[in-house]
């Protein structure tokens, strides 16, 4: 049975191998591509999270299980699901509305 993944699900993630500056380790990462991609394509794309970030205009602060950081939209990446570890959760409608918006100025035309 092939893996469910949505849109706004976290998954922690191995990220390794990276080059320069690229958010690095097994961390936790939002999936910000589609459902539809995800149900039929076997790559996602994730935006990392972390808790040591400071405060950019492609940043969306959020608190995830009682702790706050950051979606850090300026890593996004397309990813195996294959990297995909395990479910930690969801993040709440706030911080995808949050997410969603900042998508959408960042790829504005």
């Amino acid at each position: 049975m092939a893996l469910v993944v949505n849109r706004f699900d976290v998954y922690l993630v191995g990220l390794d191998p990276t080059i320069g500056y690229e958010i690095q380790k097994t961390r936790p990462c939002l999936v910000v591509s589609p459902d539809e991609m995800n149900l039929h394509i076997r790559t996602v794309i994730i935006a990392p999270m972390t808790s040591a970030s400071k405060d950019y205009p492609t940043r969306v602060s959020c608190t995830f299980k009682k702790k706050q950081g950051h979606i850090v939209l300026d890593q996004i990446r397309t990813i195996d699901k294959t990297r995909l570890i395990k479910r930690l959760g969801t993040i709440d409608f706030k911080a995808q509305s949050d997410v969603v918006s900042v998508l959408q100025r960042m790829f504005a035309f």
